[in-house]
């Protein structure tokens, strides 16, 4: 009998260094909900990273522009799995930090296996996020798909379509509370 692997039973390798990371991370205090940031009310800049390519930017976009046109939306393209990836998703994180243009950031990337997902896993990502200047939603994979970017950022969203949605009021919610302030305001002076 010749053994070259060796798992504990019931858990892979990647779920196992997840759980570790996870352990050491929550310790530091990276989880802490006192740390998180509220998101902007009405946000006009808004960073994204993801792949430039694919549904996941295509659809974020048509449902910001659709929900309240003229918003200031940038993108940094990067790689969002394999080799490269967690550099390019640091580096977006820190250029939207140190430029302060964006209001928040989205790190996001469409569904896929716990190897596809597993830059978001990644220590480097995470401590990304949180010395991130301004406040960052994660939109990482399905609403089932979990990762440690998630437990980090300041707002976990479901999915990228779901994050787009979350992060501003559709242009006639924002008509509506201005008409109903008016309202008050005048039934305040009568």
């Amino acid at each position: 009998l010749i053994v070259e692997v060796l798992e504990p039973q019931g858990h892979g390798a990647l779920q196992l260094a997840f759980e570790q990371l996870k352990k050491k991370l929550a310790a530091e205090g990276l989880f802490d909900p006192a740390r998180k940031r509220a998101l902007p009310r009405y946000p006009k800049r808004i960073g994204i990273v993801t792949s430039p390519r694919g549904a996941v930017i295509a659809d974020m976009v048509q449902i910001l522009e659709r929900r309240f046109p003229g918003l200031h939306i940038r993108l940094f393209p990067a790689l969002v799995q394999g080799e490269g990836s967690v550099d390019d998703i640091c580096r977006g994180l820190d250029f939207f930090s140190r430029g302060h243009w964006a209001e928040l950031v989205i790190v996001a990337r469409g569904g896929g296996s716990l190897e596809d997902l597993w830059t978001f896993n990644e220590e480097a990502v995470a401590r990304a996020i949180a010395r991130c200047a301004v406040p960052v939603v994660s939109a990482v994979g399905h609403e089932t798909d979990v990762t440690i970017a998630d437990f980090v950022a300041d707002l976990r969203a479901p999915t990228p379509s779901a994050a787009a949605e979350m992060i501003v009021c559709t242009r006639q919610e924002l008509l509506d509370r201005i008409d109903g302030g008016r309202q008050k305001l005048r039934q305040a002076a009568r």
